[in-house]
């Protein structure tokens, strides 16, 4: 993905969100019901082929859920890799 692309960033934040999520040793399912949306939502949001456009709100309530700064979600180090496949 072009990083020119409005959607990039969709896809940034996506990949972080797996890296956080398991990190943390949390299943889609299981992080779903903590943060009150559905497996399938985060399930999108984390897909590489899928795009779901979320708030900065959602964003928000993944970084009090996975008990981090909001800013790791925008970090381009591991995802900006993969996104030029």
């Amino acid at each position: 993905m072009d990083r020119n692309d409005e959607n990039y960033i969709y896809y940034i934040v996506g990949q972080n969100l797996k890296r956080l999520r398991k990190s943390k040793n949390l299943t889609i399912v299981k992080f779903a019901r903590l943060c009150n949306y559905s497996a399938g939502f985060i399930m999108n949001i984390e897909s590489p082929n899928y795009h779901q456009t979320f708030s900065l709100g959602t964003v928000y309530r993944f970084a009090l859920v996975l008990n981090v700064d909001i800013k790791e979600f925008f970090a381009e180090n591991d995802a900006k890799e993969k996104a030029t496949v």
